[in-house]
């Protein structure tokens, strides 16, 4: 907002005191001086006329006349009046008084007396010492509203297509009257460019038709000024045809009883109004120039306008009256010029030329104004004024022409200028000036006054201004001085003048500061000085930092019924306190619960269409305002169309129009396009097709025989609108159906029979009523004749009496009363099958392996399969098993094979056992007879696992081994093959042992083991195959008493300590060295590793290569079996309380490889169970951890 400065600001002046700004120099224009109370004892103004009365005065004749003349002047003016020339003596007339004070005049007529006795020219005068000011000549005329004459009026009777003018003539009224048509029951008759009303306020008809006819065609005027209307007697009109007329009407008729004697015919345009070929108009410069062209013809004529070397001028040009009135607004001298209008038709056409002249009454150029000189100085008064014709020039002094005025040495005139030179008090008067021609005059009065005063400043004293640093500043020195003072500024107590190179110094005394800044505050100084003294005071200035926004709101698209947040921060100085407002549209926020503000928010919650618009946010301090703006659209979905209507309804086509709903601020994309099928499909709509968001009108392809109705759906980002109203229905011809039925089939349910099955029509593809199926078949090796059967809409038929599986053509064709459809197309079907005959022959089994066996066959003959070939089918079980002769009988399997193949392979076989199976062939129908039953035997084949082992009994020296033999032995058990090897504390493998047991054993007890030495053992049966999977399990042997507790006491003795201690130095030097050879790119050898777990028969330690002995399972990595357990007699088990590595085949020390990093293998990890009896699962003691090292 810009600071606005007072000058100086009300509210600092003592009550009762008005500004008073004064811009005083030797040639001032429209100079007033205000009438300030320290002026008004000893400062004297001549008279100045302030308001009134317009110069043509028409006045109510019912209400008194009020003649306005108001003036101001010091010492207060005196008013007197003339009449007509003459003084009017207001005292003798008790009917006028005088408002006190002033010089308007109240003529009491309501009272007594009569408007029309106080018409004349009025004019008043307004004089005090220094003059006198007079006003214009007021003319004084009462309005008037005649009453129509009475006149007879006789039916107007006339031919179809006649021309006609219907004439008002309105009395002439004060002012002139608004003229309209109506009927007897006051409506506007209407108007076209056949009948329209003339700028004369006659009706023209340029044809008349039938509907004409009627018997209240009345003229009105209304006087606005008296608020009257008066009306004109009704007008009968009768518009016949001469057809209408028989003989004998006719024959009584004479021509003349007729309106007219022209031809009803059709016939080129003639004027009606202006008449000729050509016209003059005059018209004053400002008025509104109105010509005007009314023709007849039939058909009826069409104007246009034209400017004869020259164009229509764009902004000021209109069409009035279907455009046989043209009107140019503000008219000047340049509209002077040739108008042509032409009245058109399908006959010809016609021009009337309208000569266009542009008079001006007088208009001021440079209009006189108000001199304040002081004694000695020079000064000018210029009237400059012009017209067309140009105006003449006259002086009055006081009133009276200066030609006969008083001389005055210090004035000169020179036409429209007065020269004043060394003028002195005596020459303060007003003079008037007046510019005339025959179109009118102007006056104006301007006084001189010669005053001598000393320098006066009204500004406030110690006015202080704050403004807002950055913009420019403006201190108030208003001052009033004869002659006129000069001005200067200072800055501080002892500061010099300012210079006009960095500030401004206006004339009226005003200091301005371009750019204020904030070394700008201070105190100011305005000095004002002229010959007879000087004046000053002091302004204080103080600049503000601006009110900003650093956070404006920003442009926002919501979706209605969702909530929008706009922010506006505001950075202020801190000695001023804003505000800010919310306005949407420039307007008050809407009082509505849904719009919440804080103290930097606007919210607007549950959106609606209505919420959009520009939300403004403006902050407001005493100095200055800012705002921000930000554009809120409201989108949605686009609402429906609407208006849809059906044209150009063809039988296989319509087009479809509709109307746009409001898209809803997001631009909408396409149509969607859905009908509904009333006669077949009441109530379910199906999709028609899509056009473009810009296209409302689709050209739609329709189908015979359905009854219509669409709707229409508009599209755009956020979704589809609600469907549109439905169009109306639009029932289409019945025709011949386009399509037969489809996935025509033949095949047959029984052996004797043929089924022929189709896909239907549906009703909208049916075209027409009565539709049904003409179903023809016929053997397709044969040479018999189609044998045809219409039947009625449904979707099958059964031909009865086949031979089985015999091929046959069909064809479906679809017709209904209007006719068939096209030709259809001719399918290869076949009577119904029946079960195979024949079994497959030559079967022959080779058993692959011991799971695997293949079979093969030979094919049947195809007419013994009587019907379509599925494939084969084999049917396989084991009988019996090898190993213990039990005769059972088991599930039969059965595995199919597809289509012509004569051989297939048995997959899943069982090893070692006794299997039968047999062939079938298979049809559409079912299996055939099975062929002769083949047995095979598949050989040994490895057996499982053993299905659990258990270690018993552990002493210092000996455990004891129990299992159960394979679930799978898969063969004739050989051999058990047992394995173990001892693990030391750092989990290296000892050498390996292997144990034959003989197939007959489930225990077996193993002797001299080393005592507290946890054991791995490897554990499968054989058969002449080979060997079967591993379980695995591990055990500890026990040890005595003693040795428990020297362990005990040798782990408390400082020696052991020692010990430990250069263990973990030796670890920590081998750390460092691994590290070492890391860096240098080593690596460790985890393949071999891997490999040494996955077989225990490799060797265990790696003694010639410097690195510790690893060993690794398959099993190790996984839980053992369930059956792998040992049971609670003392058998090695882990415990789900010991947190300890032993769980995972690991002691404490973890393994490192050469470069130094850390291998952590989990040696024989076991699923955990509670804990049972008193197995142990510690690790070595230290004296066996010693052991190992040693």
């Amino acid at each position: 907002m810009q600071l606005k400065i007072m000058m100086p600001k009300k509210k600092h002046l003592s009550a009762g005191r008005a500004p008073l700004i004064l811009f005083l120099c030797q040639m001032i224009s429209a100079l007033e001086v205000p009438l300030d109370p320290k002026l008004l004892e000893d400062l004297v103004q001549p008279p100045t006329i302030t308001q009134q009365s317009p110069k043509d005065y028409i006045i109510d004749p019912r209400e008194n006349i009020v003649i306005q003349c108001e003036a101001k002047g010091k010492p207060p003016p005196s008013f007197s009046w003339t009449r007509n020339g003459t003084h009017f003596d207001i005292d003798k007339d008790p009917l006028v008084t005088m408002k006190s004070g002033s010089g308007t005049l109240t003529v009491n007529i309501m009272s007594e007396g009569k408007a029309e006795t106080y018409e004349g020219v009025y004019q008043c005068t307004a004089r005090n010492e220094r003059g006198a000011a007079i006003s214009n000549n007021i003319v004084i005329r009462p309005s008037r509203s005649p009453l129509w004459t009475k006149e007879k009026l006789e039916r107007i009777t006339l031919r179809n297509g006649q021309s006609l003018v219907l004439p008002c003539r309105p009395p002439v009224g004060l002012p002139p009257p608004i003229i309209f048509w109506m009927d007897n029951s006051f409506q506007r008759l209407p108007q076209s460019e056949r009948v329209s009303q003339g700028l004369n306020g006659d009706l023209y008809f340029s044809n008349v038709l039938p509907e004409d006819t009627r018997e209240d065609y009345i003229c009105y005027a209304r006087f606005n000024h008296t608020q009257t209307i008066q009306q004109k007697q009704p007008i009968s009109v009768k518009v016949i045809s001469v057809d209408e007329l028989n003989d004998t009407i006719a024959a009584n008729l004479s021509d003349t009883e007729f309106y007219g004697a022209k031809s009803h015919r059709e016939r080129p345009p003639t004027f009606l109004t202006p008449e000729g070929n050509a016209s003059r108009k005059e018209e004053l410069r400002g008025n509104v120039l109105s010509l005007e062209c009314i023709a007849e013809g039939l058909p009826t004529p069409i104007i246009y306008w034209i400017k004869e070397d020259g164009t229509l001028p764009i902004n000021r040009t209109f069409y009035r009256n279907f455009k046989k009135t043209l009107q140019i607004v503000q008219v000047t001298e340049a509209d002077s010029g040739n108008y042509q209008c032409i009245a058109k038709n399908a006959l010809g056409a016609i021009h009337h030329i309208i000569s266009v002249t542009v008079k001006a009454a007088p208009y001021w150029i440079i209009a006189p104004q108000n001199l304040v000189l002081s004694p000695g100085e020079d000064g000018t008064l210029i009237c400059r004024a012009n017209g067309n014709p140009k105006p003449r020039i006259s002086w009055l002094l006081n009133g009276v022409l200066i030609e006969i005025a008083p001389d005055d040495p210090s004035r000169k005139i020179d036409g429209d200028t007065i020269i004043f030179s060394n003028v002195q008090e005596r020459s303060s008067a007003v003079y008037q000036c007046n510019a005339s021609n025959e179109y009118g005059y102007l006056l104006a009065n301007a006084f001189v006054n010669v005053l001598a005063e000393p320098p006066r400043i009204f500004t406030s004293a110690d006015t202080l201004y704050q403004v807002i640093a950055n913009r420019p500043a403006l201190l108030d020195c208003a001052f009033f001085g004869s002659p006129l003072p000069t001005i200067e500024w200072f800055k501080g107590a002892k500061g010099s003048a300012l210079r006009e190179d960095i500030y401004v110094l206006h004339e009226n005394g005003t200091l301005e500061i371009p750019v204020a800044q904030k070394d700008s505050t201070g105190t100011y100084t305005c000095v004002a000085r002229n010959k007879l003294g000087m004046a000053k005071n002091d302004i204080h200035l103080e600049i503000k930092d601006p009110t900003r926004i650093i956070k404006q709101p920003e442009y926002a698209v919501v979706q209605r019924g969702s909530t929008v947040s706009f922010e506006c921060i505001v950075k202020h100085d801190h000695t001023l306190i804003p505000t800010v407002t919310w306005l949407k549209d420039h307007g008050e926020l809407p009082s509505d619960g849904r719009f919440t503000v804080d103290k930097d928010h606007l919210v607007v919650a549950d959106v609606s269409d209505d919420d959009g618009g520009t939300y403004t946010c403006v902050a407001n301090t005493t100095l200055d305002s800012v705002s921000a703006s930000a554009v809120l659209s409201v989108v949605d979905v686009p609402n429906p169309p609407f208006d849809l209507e059906l044209t150009d309804q063809l039988d296989r086509s319509v087009q479809l129009s509709w109307t746009p709903g409001d898209d809803n601020n997001s631009p909408i994309t396409k149509f969607i396009i859905e009908y509904e099928d009333a006669m077949h499909e009441p109530g379910l709509w199906h999709h028609q097709t899509e056009v473009p968001g810009a296209q409302t009108t689709a050209q739609l392809k329709l189908s015979p025989y359905v009854n219509y109705s669409f709707r229409v759906m508009a599209v755009n980002s956020l979704g589809r609108s609600l469907p549109s109203e439905a169009s109306e229905q639009y029932l289409t011809k019945a025709a011949e159906p386009d399509k037969n039925p489809t996935a025509v089939e033949g095949l047959g349910s029984e052996p004797d029979n043929l089924v022929i099955t189709w896909k239907p029509l549906n009703g909208f593809e049916s075209n027409g009523p009565g539709l049904q199926y003409k179903v023809s078949w016929r053997q397709k090796d044969g040479d018999d004749e189609w044998t045809s059967m219409v039947v009625a809409d449904v979707s099958k038929y059964i031909v009865s009496g086949t031979p089985t599986f015999v091929p046959y053509l069909i064809k479906v064709q679809a017709l209904n009363d209007a006719g068939f459809a096209p030709e259809p197309a001719v399918v290869l079907g076949h009577s119904g099958e029946d079960l195979p005959m024949v079994a497959p022959g030559n079967v022959h089994v080779n058993v692959v392996n011991s799971t695997l066996a293949e079979v093969r066959w030979d094919p049947v003959p195809l007419k013994s399969i009587r019907g379509h070939l599925q494939g084969y089918r084999i049917y396989y079980w084991k009988a019996q098993s090898s190993s213990t002769r039990n005769r059972r009988h088991i599930e039969k399997k059965i595995l199919t094979f597809q289509g012509s193949k004569t051989h297939g392979m048995l997959p899943g076989l069982e090893p070692f056992s006794h299997y039968t199976l047999n062939v079938r062939v298979v049809n559409g129908k079912g299996e055939g007879p099975a062929s002769p039953d083949r047995v095979f035997n598949t050989p040994e084949g490895v057996p499982s696992a053993p299905s659990s082992l258990k270690i018993v009994n552990p002493t210092l020296d000996s455990l004891t081994l129990e299992w159960e033999p394979p679930s799978h032995p898969n063969g004739i058990l050989t051999e058990y093959t047992l394995k173990y090897q001892p693990i030391n504390s750092t989990h290296e493998l000892g050498p390996l042992v292997d144990l034959k047991i003989p197939a007959n054993k489930t225990r077996w007890t193993l002797k001299n083991l080393n005592f507290s030495t946890r054991y791995k053992f490897y554990f499968y049966a054989q058969t002449v195959a080979g060997s079967g999977s591993q379980i695995t399990e591990e055990a500890i042997t026990t040890m005595d008493e003693a040795m428990a507790s020297r362990q005990v006491d040798i782990a408390t003795q400082g020696w052991f300590i020692g010990l430990m201690c250069a263990v973990a130095l030796l670890i920590l030097i081998l750390l460092i060295v691994c590290f070492i050879r890391r860096n240098k790119g080593g690596k460790y050898p985890v393949k071999e590793k891997e490999d040494a777990h996955a077989d225990p028969e490799i060797q265990p330690m790696k003694e010639d290569d410097g690195t510790f002995g690893e060993y690794s399972d398959a099993e190790d990595h996984k839980p053992l079996k369930k059956g792998s357990r040992t049971p609670s007699d003392r058998t090695v088990k882990k415990e789900d309380s010991d947190d300890s590595l032993v769980d995972y085949g690991e002691g404490v020390n973890g393994q490192f490889n050469e470069d130094g990093s850390f291998i952590g293998q989990y040696s024989g990890k076991k699923e955990k169970e509670p804990a049972e009896g008193n197995e142990s699962s510690e690790a070595p003691s230290p004296v066996n951890a010693m052991n190992s090292f040693v």
